[in-house]
């Protein structure tokens, strides 16, 4: 069977699709992680028990190789009433920095 360049090229989507999807969703678990483990340090509670993806960016990492920069957005309450913003900062599958207050994207 000969696969004309338009099926190749659409199973190069379909295959980049996926390693994107699956990728995220590892990245996604250790954001989750992450703000858990803040929170309870912080003596706050994690509201949802989630957190969902803000902004998506290209960066380069310390060794200046490209990798994804996905900034999550949670919210947590210190008294169990008010909904407060917090933002977990992954670069690749690296936790670069967790922001526990209002605040605008960072980058």
């Amino acid at each position: 069977m000969i696969l004309e360049l338009s099926d190749l090229v659409f199973v190069a989507l379909l295959g980049a699709g996926g390693w994107y999807w699956f990728s995220g969703t590892r990245v996604r678990e250790l954001a989750i992680a992450a703000a858990r483990r803040t929170t309870k340090g912080a003596d706050v509670q994690l509201l949802d028990q989630t957190v969902e993806l803000a902004k998506v960016s290209m960066s380069r990492d310390g060794e200046g190789r490209w990798r994804l920069w996905r900034q999550y957005r949670f919210e947590y309450s210190r008294d169990g009433v008010e909904r407060e913003t917090g933002h977990v900062i992954m670069l690749g599958k690296r936790l670069k920095a967790i922001v526990i207050a209002d605040s605008p994207t960072i980058h």
